[in-house]
């Protein structure tokens, strides 16, 4: 069965430009052309990924990505916008997004971030996760739900937080590259890409750690990348 992708732009000619290549690479896809009906389709709709642009009538697609999050619904959100600074990202992440690309952009980029961000959709996540590591130390991961648990307290992860955590729990205690959390949680590498990595680990700790200015578990290697010690320890 072809995975389902929902496109929101009220750009006819990009939105038709990603419905005729992302259907001919074997999606099956819907449209939007406002806010409102993203958000309706998104919340009735079962999808496996949604294209979401940020500026729309009716409703501007950070507000529709906020109100998917809200809902609890845990489909991968891949942003669309002519802004691209490091702030209109940040906004963009806030929101719930997955994922972020610059108008204009060429088609296949987009191809290739939404191969990486399907793999991450709860309809087709692999079973793989099942025998790999989920808990160590004071941390705990729940694939069916997207949350961790540490120290006993539950916290809701965003599809790419919970993947930079997973990814970082199978070589705990052990520095990661940002080369390899690039690749095993976007299914690419690129440096452009590293601000973006950042800025998801930054929200990472504010969620699994007492003092994100002090972390416990979530460390900088500096030069390299990250390192989880699931025990805990405190930074020099």
């Amino acid at each position: 069965m072809a995975q389902r992708l929902l496109i929101a732009d009220d750009d006819n000619e990009i939105r038709e430009l990603l419905e005729f290549d992302l259907s001919h690479s074997g999606y099956s896809v819907e449209c939007a052309k406002d806010g409102e009906e993203a958000l309706q389709k998104a919340l009735t709709g079962n999808y496996d990924l949604i294209l979401l642009d940020v500026m729309m009538p009716k409703m501007n697609g950070f507000d529709v990505c906020k109100n998917i999050r809200a809902s609890k619904r845990e489909v991968p959100i891949l942003m669309l916008t002519a802004k691209g600074t490091i702030i209109d990202k940040t906004q963009g992440f806030d929101s719930g997004a997955d994922d972020y690309i610059v108008k204009p952009f060429d088609i296949q980029e987009v191809l290739l971030r939404v191969r990486a961000l399907v793999r991450r959709s709860p309809a087709v996540k692999t079973q793989a996760a099942a025998q790999e590591i989920l808990k160590v130390g004071d941390i705990e991961l729940f694939p069916d739900t997207l949350e961790t648990e540490v120290k006993g307290k539950r916290i809701k992860l965003t599809p790419t937080e919970f993947e930079i955590l997973y990814c970082l729990m199978q070589h705990f205690n052990n520095a990661v590259t940002l080369a390899i959390l690039l690749n095993e949680v976007w299914g690419y590498n690129s440096d452009d890409d590293v601000r973006m990595l950042r800025v998801h680990v930054g929200g990472l700790r504010q969620k699994i750690e007492y003092n994100p200015k002090i972390p416990e578990y979530l460390h900088t290697v500096t030069n390299v990348g990250y390192k989880l010690t699931p025990f805990g320890e405190e930074n020099d």
